[in-house]
């Protein structure tokens, strides 16, 4: 179990786009700290799709920083 105190300096300290893997495979993407809510014993993160998935930390294997996507050069420019 990743500690809970872990995600709440990531979310409160200079933020970065992170994700939380869970100990079923899946890999839960929090862009903004405005999507992610830590409780005493659960944590919600809202999906792409506005809806809400309640995670209990007990799965949470890991937290990784999303690595950041390369700019795509606008038209027009030469990659």
């Amino acid at each position: 179990m990743l500690n809970l105190n872990i995600i709440r300096a990531r979310i409160r300290d200079e933020f970065k786009p992170f994700t939380l893997y869970l100990s079923d495979g899946r890999k839960i993407p929090v862009p903004h700290p405005e999507f992610i809510s830590v409780g005493q014993a659960i944590v919600v993160v809202i999906g792409p799709d506005d809806v809400p998935q309640d995670i209990d930390p007990l799965h949470i294997v890991s937290l990784k920083e999303t690595p950041r996507k390369k700019a795509r050069p606008s038209r027009g420019q030469k990659r």
